[in-house]
């Protein structure tokens, strides 16, 4: 780890990032390991949300799919800007300013991540997303209205 690595991992431990990652981990039942470039993986996450195939909470990584989904360097730069995301915001402050970051990108393109500045300064490519235009807000509520017409009724 570099110097500024260990900044980061110090600081969202006191600024109770890091503790929350591991609340949710435990939460979720997943299995905490360490990681590369301070960061934790906590795998085998069992709750259904949030709908994503990793999330991060201060310099913990969680994902519902084994520790092996983060063999690809690029999705593993993409989570620790993350983390330095939460050292900047002082912490917990992060995850209602993403909330909003998620619905202001989902009104202005159908996707909660196109728009989404921390998603952006992450590197939606190295996140695996796909950028999506800008669209009429009519067209985004259109578009969700439909999609919860065609799921699947009943149990």
């Amino acid at each position: 780890m570099t110097g500024w690595q260990w900044v980061k991992l110090v600081g969202n431990f006191v600024n109770l990032s890091t503790l929350a990652g591991f609340v949710v981990a435990g939460i979720g039942r997943a299995k905490v390991s360490r990681g590369p470039r301070g960061l934790f993986f906590a795998n085998g996450y069992r709750l259904g949300f949030p709908v994503a195939g990793a999330f991060t909470i201060g310099n913990v990584v969680l994902s519902k799919h084994d520790v092996s989904y983060f063999g690809s360097e690029l999705l593993v730069k993409h989570e620790e800007r993350h983390s330095w995301q939460y050292f900047c915001l002082l912490g917990l402050p992060m995850l209602p300013l993403y909330v909003v970051g998620v619905i202001v990108s989902w009104l202005l393109t159908g996707c909660p991540a196109s728009r989404n500045p921390f998603e952006r300064m992450a590197s939606l490519k190295d996140g695996g997303y796909v950028e999506h235009p800008v669209q009429p807000i009519g067209r985004t509520v259109t578009q969700a209205v439909s999609a919860l017409r065609s799921r699947p009724k009943g149990p």
